[in-house]
């Protein structure tokens, strides 16, 4: 799985990704969620009215494709 470390730091080019993602998030909480894993998980619960342990599944996907597509590079 990828580092979530490697999302936070290089934050500019993820967020593309996550906005691309999950689209109901407002640019506002892209600048809000700045790379932090609990605050993207938190605001994924507020704009898809889903339970932290739904957002964190999503948030593994999404985890796990950036490492596909990180591996295929």
């Amino acid at each position: 799985m990828m580092d979530w470390n490697r999302i936070a730091g290089n934050w500019k080019e993820f967020r593309g990704k996550v906005k691309a993602e999950w689209s109901n998030l407002p640019d506002d909480c892209l600048d809000t969620i700045a790379g932090r894993r609990v605050t993207l998980s938190d605001k994924l619960q507020q704009a898809y009215g889903i339970s932290r342990n739904e957002a964190e599944q999503l948030i593994k996907r999404f985890e796990r494709q950036q490492h596909a597509g990180f591996l295929k590079h």
